[in-house]
């Protein structure tokens, strides 16, 4: 068995990832306790737990997968190697939907929905919104409607790839997607967290604009007048999107940036007849 401070001192972790890693294996162990009882004796079952915890993050393991969830619009998702682990560019995306369609009433599909990050941050932040979801993994729907329930959040799932499981004549106030973007021979695909991520939620196993040609594609058939399509990308592909939105013949088309000033969300609507 461990102390706390001697767990802190035991593996070359940053001392807040061994914090939060104790915080995960002992619930309810504030920062406060951590600092004031620095002798507060880890239990067997506690002290296994973290020892294994420590080495996977050694190992280069994502947090969000020891510690099971990762904050995105302010509420914590659950995650597993299944999903997607959100990060803070997607909520461009989120932004961008509620600027541009208030709290009016809408029809709103999430394509590739992962954990369910997007699509349940805008069923709650817009609550006359109808809100589905599709993706092609059933593990990974199950992690977002577990998501979804936790988080009361009134959400349709379905399996499917892209537009299949939504038929022919479906009709959306907004499309959004956060699609595979990475090329196949990408180095970022070998390191860091990406490492651990689901591969098929990063890459297309082509040249990154795959996905993103065939939801935009499928787009018009499936908007409303004065519908929006929205989509995250890559830092590289804001002008090849831009051209395959207006291609498709979307209107007020737009690239916007993330906090680093990097094209990361492109948008465009259909004409309102």
């Amino acid at each position: 068995m461990l102390t706390l401070q001697q767990a802190l001192r035991r593996h070359p972790l940053p001392r807040l990832e061994a914090r939060m890693l104790l915080q995960h294996v002992r619930p309810g162990l504030t920062h406060a306790r951590l600092i004031a009882d620095p002798d507060l004796l880890l239990s067997e079952a506690e002290t296994s737990q973290f020892e294994q915890l420590a080495l996977r993050r050694l190992q280069g393991e994502p947090m969000a997968y020891l510690l099971g969830e990762r904050e995105f619009y302010g509420r914590n998702f659950r995650v597993s190697p299944a999903v997607l682990i959100p990060r803070p560019e997607t909520e461009h995306l989120v932004e961008a939907a509620l600027e541009r369609l208030g709290q009016a009433p809408a029809q709103v599909v999430d394509l590739g929905c992962g954990s369910g990050a997007i699509a349940i941050t805008l069923a709650l932040e817009a609550a006359a919104w109808v809100v589905s979801a599709v993706d092609l993994s059933p593990d990974a729907l199950q992690v977002a409607m577990g998501n979804a329930q936790q988080l009361g959040a009134s959400v349709r799932f379905q399996q499917g790839s892209w537009y299949q499981p939504l038929g022919e004549l479906a009709g959306f106030d907004l499309i959004v997607s956060n699609p595979p973007y990475i090329e196949q021979h990408d180095h970022h695909l070998a390191e860091g967290d990406v490492r651990f991520e689901p591969r098929m939620a990063l890459t297309d196993e082509h040249d990154g604009l795959s996905c993103l040609r065939e939801i935009i594609a499928g787009a018009p058939a499936r908007l409303k007048a004065g519908g929006w399509l929205m989509l995250e990308h890559g830092f590289d592909q804001g002008d090849v999107v831009r051209q395959l939105l207006r291609s498709a013949g979307l209107q007020n088309v737009a690239t916007l940036p993330d906090l680093a000033g990097l094209d990361r969300v492109s948008i465009g609507q259909m004409a309102d007849n």
